[in-house]
């Protein structure tokens, strides 16, 4: 169903939109390069959850072999020892089948080993997936760290040391909004991941890095609203 699961084609197309606006208002900014990074990221989250979704046929074709060789080794063992020896010794006889039930227990264990198998190594390619949208989340803040509302005000006096303030109320707020969008995008490509990998593990994942988005985003736009609060006069910078 189109509105219960999420189109990585639609936000790839989203992100592509997003650094278009960036770049036609911000060319000369690193928050463009971002946005460059992000697309790419896009792209490649949207190849990769395409190649997760479905089974790993070759890796199941391999657990089928193991299990039908592993019987096989069974069905021959078993017909090479000799059944009517079995009860003449009785100490013989209870270590016999203490050994076959611990072999027993050791096949079923390695059984499911080998079915987790899958689930592991789709996990380890999410979590790489993942460890470079975290990365990058932490990039867009630290863009836009040093874009302090205060800087608006007439009565801020910057230091030797205080960063270049040279955008007024509109572009900083347009820089802001632009680097909340950037993480929502990031929070979407996330969610792609536990939509392909359908495992508590990636889900939990998949909820931590929504949530630092979710958590940056809303210092974000405390900074918004501290401007948007400005007088109308200092909203846009008056040539002088």
């Amino acid at each position: 169903m189109p509105f219960r699961s999420l189109d990585p084609a639609k936000i790839l197309a989203t992100a592509e939109r997003l650094e278009r606006r960036i770049v036609e208002r911000f060319p000369d900014r690193g928050l463009a390069q971002v946005a460059r990074e992000v697309v790419a990221l896009a792209r490649s989250v949207s190849a990769e959850v395409q190649v997760l979704a479905p089974p790993i046929w070759w890796l199941r074709g391999l657990l089928a072999l193991t299990v039908l060789g592993g019987a096989a080794v069974f069905l021959w063992v078993g017909s090479i020892i000799p059944l009517n020896q079995v009860g003449r010794d009785a100490i013989g006889s209870v270590q016999s089948i203490e050994a076959a039930i611990n072999t027993a227990l050791l096949a079923g264990l390695g059984l499911v080993a080998l079915v987790r198998l899958e689930a592991r190594v789709k996990r380890q390619r999410v979590a790489r997936g993942l460890h470079a949208l975290r990365s990058v989340i932490h990039v867009i803040d630290m863009h836009q760290l040093t874009k302090d509302p205060v800087t608006l005000s007439p009565d801020f006096t910057p230091t030797e040391s205080s960063p270049p303030h040279d955008m007024d109320a509109v572009a900083l707020s347009r820089y802001l909004d632009y680097c909340s969008e950037l993480l929502a995008i990031t929070g979407k490509l996330a969610a792609l991941y536990s939509q392909a990998v359908p495992d508590e593990g990636v889900a939990s994942a998949v909820n931590d890095i929504e949530l630092l988005g979710s958590s940056l985003s809303r210092k974000i736009w405390q900074k918004i609203t501290l401007i948007d609060a400005q007088p109308a006069k200092r909203k846009r910078r008056v040539p002088e």
